[in-house]
Order: C-alpha cells, then sequence, then structure tokens
C-alpha cells in the first residue's frame, strides 16, 4: 500500500498550470512539523492535486492555510547540472481545508480517478 496522510500548513501560495492535454494541475508545499517546542522540527513535502480539485484547492487557498492531504508518494529523477537529482512528491488523493469556512464547517475535495 502506498499512502501518506499529512496536516500541516501551505509554505507559499498554490501554483495552477495545465498540461498540454488541458488537465488542471496546481503544486501546494506543504510544511508538517514534530518535536517538542525547543526542538520542532519542520518537514516539507511537495505536493500536486489535479482536475478539478487542482481548480478548488488554488481558488481556496493561501500561503499559511491549514490542510489535511491524503495522496500516494511518487519518485522522480531529474537532472540539475550535470547531477542526477531524485525527489518523492506527493500525488494527492483527497484535501480537506482545516480552519474556518463560510458555513463554519471544513470542505473535503476527493480526486474523482
Amino acid at each position: 500500500m502506498n499512502k501518506i496522510t499529512l496536516i500541516g500548513h501551505l509554505g507559499r501560495d498554490p501554483e495552477m498550470r495545465y498540461t498540454p492535454a488541458g488537465q488542471a494541475v496546481t503544486s501546494l508545499s506543504v510544511a508538517t512539523s514534530y518535536g517538542k517546542a525547543d526542538s520542532k522540527q519542520t518537514e516539507w513535502f511537495n505536493c500536486s492535486a489535479w482536475g478539478k480539485q487542482a481548480e478548488l484547492t488554488n481558488e481556496y487557498l493561501r500561503k499559511g492555510s491549514q490542510v489535511y492531504v491524503e495522496g500516494r508518494i511518487r519518485s522522480r529523477e531529474y537532472e540539475v547540472d550535470g547531477k542526477t537529482r531524485f525527489s518523492l512528491d506527493v500525488s494527492v488523493n483527497q484535501v480537506q481545508f482545516l480552519g474556518s469556512s463560510k458555513s463554519g464547517a471544513a470542505d473535503v475535495i476527493e480526486d474523482a480517478g
């Protein structure tokens, strides 16, 4: 099973773009923290939401927004200055907006695929 669950805050505003086929994809940078106050550690996760989920995430979330993210980990390989680099990214299946909303309830957006 390949599943990851995160609760954290966005480190920057979401960035939406469209694939050549016209599908929306939004990149999110999610920070999670652990440890005690005097030795707190932060981990950053690059996440990608797709389709309608990408559009809604881009519309309603901003830097600092608290989110619950569920998805799967994907590895990728890329090259920078002739050196091969590796990255682990999260392909988002579900995003839940934590904190207040107009209705007072948290909003959940799930991937239809």
